[in-house]
C-alpha cells in the first residue's frame, strides 16, 4: 500500500512540469549546436503530446515549426511550461512574459549563475524571486533537463530518451541522468520521470522526491546527489518519502577526494558521509555504492514484489554459478536456507538422482522441456522461501547462436534444435516473471548474456518485458539484499 509523505510541508505540484499542455523554448536558432535547436529536436523526436512553440530571434521555420519573434506571440493558456535556452540577461524578463501567458513552470537550462561567481549569484536570487513572486516552480539553472515519459516529453538538451517504465529520476549531475537513462535503455527498465537539478535554486532534491511519491507513474526514486544543505530537513522530508515508495540513493564524495571533487563540481561542501550514511539507514533510504548498483536496486523494486523475509533458493542449471551465488551472500542479510524437505521430495520426481539434492539446487543438466518453470512455481511458492535467485538464463540460446551462425544451418536438424532452445529461454525468461506475479515472491534472473549477448532470447525477453536482468549473480545478490534491507525498515515501521 503506498502512502503519502507525511512532512508537514505541502508538496509542490510539478505537474506544470512533468506534465504540461505545452511548451515554450526559448533561444530557438536553425545552428543545430545550439541548447533551443537541440530541445527542439528532442521534443519532436520523442513524440511530444502537447504543443511547441519555438521562440527566438531568427525568422523562418526549424525543422518544420515556425520560430516566434517573442513569447507575447503565443497564444495565451496554449503552455504551462517553458524550457530557457537564453542568458541570464534576459530570463527574468522571459520568465515574467510567460506567465503572462499562463505558463506555470520552467526550466532553466542556461548557466552563468551561481557557478559564475559573485555577479551569477545575484542574477540566480534574483531568478528566484521573480519565479516565486510568479508562482512558477522553477528547475535549474545550469540543468540539463526534464523527460516524462507518459507525456512522451523529452526537453532536454542531452540523449538519450528513454523506454517508458516506474522508475523517477533526480539527479544533482546532468549527466548522471544521461548515464541513468542509458541503463534504461539497455535493461529494458523503463523511466517515468527523470530531471537534471542543475543548480536547485528553487526546487532541490527533496522537493521532486516529494512529487513523485504521489505521482501514479511511479514506483520507485533514484537519487543521485552530492550535498545537503540542512541535514535534519532533508532527513525529516527524505523519512517521509520513503514511507510512501522507496528510495534509491548513491552519493558521490563519499572519500576525501571524491568530497573536495563534489564541492568543486557542485559548489557547496559535501556532507560527511558517516552522518549521511546513518541518516539514510535511520529514513529508510537504500543506498547504493556506484550509479550501476542504484540503477539495478530501483529496477528490481520496480518490477519485483519486495520480499517478505530474507530466505533465499537458488535455482541453477549449472553448479559453479550457485555456489558463486551463495559466496556473494555472505556478509549480507541473505539467508541460503537449506532445502525444506518437502520441496526436495517434489523436486526428486522432476529431476535426475544426481542433482545437487540441496540449495543451491543444481538440475545437474536434467532438465526437461518444462523442468524449470516447474520447478521455479514450486520454490517461490513454497511458505518457507522469500525469494528465488535462477541463474542459467541464456546458456540454450547460446548454443543456438552458435549453431545459428555456423556453416551448417539449416541442414541436418539444426533448425529444429535451435528452434527449441531458443524457445525454452524465451519460456524460462516469461516463466520467471510469470511465477513472481502469481506468488508474490521475487524471482531475479541473473546471466552475463544480459551484457555480453542482450539479442539472444533469453534476455531479449527479459529486456521487451521491462523486466530487470542481472549480468552476475553477485550483482543480483546485491540488489536483493537492498530490498530485503528497505523490507526491513518498512516492516519495523508497520508500513
Amino acid at each position: 500500500m503506498t502512502r503519502r509523505p507525511t512532512s508537514s510541508r505541502p508538496t509542490r505540484d510539478l505537474s506544470a512540469l512533468f506534465d504540461p499542455r505545452g511548451v515554450i523554448v526559448t533561444g530557438v536558432s536553425s545552428h543545430p549546436g545550439k541548447f533551443g535547436f537541440v530541445c527542439l529536436h528532442n521534443l519532436l523526436a520523442a513524440g511530444y503530446r502537447g504543443e511547441i512553440f519555438p521562440v527566438g530571434r531568427e525568422p523562418g521555420e526549424v525543422l518544420g515549426r515556425e520560430v516566434l519573434g517573442s513569447i507575447d506571440e503565443v497564444p495565451a493558456g496554449r503552455a504551462d511550461m517553458v524550457f530557457v535556452c537564453t542568458p541570464p540577461s534576459l530570463n527574468e524578463d522571459l520568465l515574467r512574459a510567460a506567465a503572462a501567458k499562463g505558463v506555470r513552470a520552467a526550466f532553466i537550462a542556461a548557466a552563468g549563475y551561481r557557478e559564475a561567481g559573485p555577479d551569477g549569484i545575484d542574477a540566480e536570487r534574483s531568478l528566484v524571486a521573480a519565479a516565486d513572486e510568479l508562482g512558477i516552480v522553477l528547475a535549474g539553472p545550469n540543468g540539463q533537463g526534464v523527460v516524462s515519459t507518459p507525456s512522451s516529453m523529452c526537453a532536454q538538451i542531452v540523449a538519450p530518451y528513454a523506454p517508458a517504465g516506474n522508475i523517477a529520476v533526480v539527479s544533482q549531475s546532468g549527466n548522471f541522468v544521461s548515464s541513468l537513462l542509458n541503463m534504461a535503455h539497455l535493461s529494458g527498465v523503463g523511466i517515468s520521470r527523470a530531471v537534471s537539478a542543475g543548480n536547485a535554486a528553487q526546487l532541490g532534491v527533496a522537493d521532486y522526491l516529494e512529487w513523485f511519491a504521489q505521482d501514479p507513474e511511479t514506483a520507485v526514486s533514484l537519487v543521485y546527489m552530492e550535498s545537503v544543505d540542512d541535514g535534519r530537513v532533508m532527513f525529516e522530508r527524505l523519512r517521509a518519502v520513503s514511507s510512501a515508495k522507496p528510495i534509491v540513493l548513491v552519493k558521490g564524495g563519499a572519500s576525501t577526494a571524491g568530497a573536495q571533487a563534489a564541492a568543486s563540481h557542485t559548489g557547496a561542501l559535501a556532507t560527511d558521509d558517516a552522518v549521511f550514511d546513518g541518516m539514510c539507514r535511520q529514513a529508510g533510504v537504500i543506498r547504493a555504492r556506484d550509479p550501476e548498483e542504484a540503477f539495478e536496486a530501483a529496477a528490481s523494486l520496480a518490477t519485483q514484489p519486495l520480499p517478505s523475509g530474507n530466505r533465499v533458493v537458488v535455482v541453477t542449471t549449472v553448479g559453479g554459478w550457485g555456489v558463486a551465488a551463495v559466496d556473494a551472500m555472505a556478509g549480507t542479510l541473505l539467508d541460503p536456507i537449506p532445502l525444506p524437505e518437502d520441496l526436495r521430495t517434489e523436486i526428486d520426481k522432476l529431476l535426475p538422482p544426481r542433482w545437487s539434492r540441496g540449495n543451491p539446487i543444481d538440475m545437474a543438466g536434467g532438465e526437461t522441456r518444462d523442468t524449470v518453470p516447474e520447478i521455479l512455481e514450486m520454490v517461490a511458492g513454497h511458505s518457507e522461501v522469500d525469494a528465488v535467485l535462477f541463474l542459467g538464463l541464456g546458456i540454450q540460446s547460446n548454443v543456438a547462436a552458435m549453431m545459428r551462425g555456423g556453416p551448417f544451418f539449416p541442414d541436418h536438424s539444426l533448425r529444429r534444435i535451435v528452434d527449441f532452445h531458443e524457445t525454452q529461454d524465451t519460456r524460462y525468461a516469461q516463466a520467471a516473471t510469470a511465477v513472481a506475479e502469481r506468488t508474490s515472491t521475487p524471482v531475479l534472473v541473473a546471466t552475463e548474456l544480459a551484457n555480453t549477448r542482450p539479442d539472444t532470447p533469453g534476455p531479449a525477453t527479459m529486456r521487451a518485458a521491462g523486466q530487470m536482468c542481472h549480468a552476475s549473480a553477485g550483482r543480483a545478490v546485491r540488489s536483493l539484499d537492498l530490498m530485503v534491507r528497505h523490507a526491513r525498515w518498512r516492516s519495523a515501521r508497520g508500513i
